[in-house]
């Protein structure tokens, strides 16, 4: 099962490293409960987190997120982040089991999916409360929706993205992270904003404070639609002729962060030749992008298991890579048995080039 008190509070990669704390307690309920505290959790919303963990089902292959893929509610402490009119958007922070203010960890913001037209903040709340537990303060963002009647291009979910980024960059000292270590993640149009805020300058809010860069130093994206052209790519018909101003493919530079891509070989709207071509352009700009393709997987593979633990286990480790984490993952990878009846298929695996400059995948048959 994916959601165990096994997590382990561990210590702190930041400069001012901190005491471990167990989350071994000795019967189920005070596990619940230790777990609930450390993470900042409220107990319905844990409950939540750990129902949807068990009931996930795939997403279908022709949309870029169903419903199955978010919990009822978010789980962390709420944040207004911005106002627009009489909307309040939050955005909820998970921190890791000792932390305080005077630590300067690392953090992810998470964008979730939905084809710019749906979903909730949280789609990786799953994801939140294991890194959470491993020592990185993990976000999850809300944004304004695009209408699904109209061929809008997304610019009022780019502008709360990097509204986000440089909220997060701004409470850094409050909040207990390094403003220098901040990354994004996000899966399908969510992985679209994440690679935005990463690649692509320009369609910034015009209320933002500007002196605060909204740039991230490391990338975590599942199946991204990051390509938005005409070959290959997703949300042509939203972007128009505007391809260069909203499609981060279409933006990459030698001081683009590192970059992890979870896909399945069997996406429908992201073809692996997309994925690889993004890649080949990072790698000749001189960008480390790691890419793991999944054998018979759809969009959306990675909301149920065991692909959501393979995928989690592997970002775990791309962080630790990049100093942001100390020591092996945590979290076991679930047998066939446990992996809710997802199918067992061949694993992912990277290679790396030297240097630590680009990555690429093969799989391996099943051990």
């Amino acid at each position: 099962m994916l959601l165990s008190p096994r997590f382990p509070a561990p210590p702190s990669p930041a400069p001012r490293p901190l005491a471990p704390r167990s989350l071994a307690p000795r019967s189920p309920a005070p596990r619940l409960y230790a777990l609930r505290r450390c993470l900042r959790v409220p107990g319905r919303s844990l409950l939540t987190l750990i129902l949807t963990s068990l009931a996930i089902t795939a997403l279908p292959a022709s949309a870029p997120a169903a419903s199955a893929a978010f919990a009822e509610t978010s789980i962390g402490t709420a944040h207004i982040y911005k106002q627009i009119g009489d909307r309040a958007l939050k955005l909820f922070v998970v921190s890791p089991p000792a932390a305080k203010p005077t630590d300067r960890r690392p953090a992810l913001v998470l964008f979730h999916g939905g084809g710019w037209t749906g979903g909730t903040p949280t789609q990786f709340n799953t994801q939140s409360a294991y890194l959470a537990s491993r020592g990185l303060v993990c976000v999850q963002v809300e944004y304004r929706l695009l209408d699904k009647k109209d061929h809008a291009p997304p610019l009022v979910c780019v502008q709360d993205a990097k509204s986000a980024i440089r909220w997060v960059r701004t409470h850094a000292a409050e909040l207990g992270i390094d403003p220098a270590r901040i990354g994004a993640g996000g899966g399908s149009a969510g992985g679209h904003l994440a690679a935005f805020v990463g690649l692509v300058e320009g369609q910034d809010d015009p209320a933002d404070d500007f002196k605060v860069s909204a740039r991230v130093a490391a990338l975590v994206l599942f199946n991204p639609v990051f390509d938005n052209g005409p070959t290959g790519g997703w949300g042509q018909a939203r972007v128009g002729d505007r391809v260069a101003a909203f499609s981060p493919a279409h933006n990459i530079t030698a001081d683009d962060p590192p970059t992890i891509i979870f896909l399945g070989r069997e996406d429908k709207l992201i073809p692996v030749a997309t994925v690889e071509r993004f890649q080949a352009t990072m790698k000749a700009a001189g960008v480390r992008c790691d890419t793991l393709l999944f054998d018979g997987q759809p969009h959306g593979f990675f909301n149920q298991e065991p692909f959501k633990s393979r995928t989690l286990i592997e970002s775990d480790k791309f962080l630790t890579s990049l100093g942001w984490l100390l020591g092996p993952p945590t979290l076991t990878e679930p047998t066939a048995a446990t992996a809710s009846g997802a199918p067992s298929t061949a694993a992912p695996i990277r290679k790396k080039a030297p240097g630590n400059q680009r990555g690429t995948s093969v799989t391996r048959p099943p051990q």
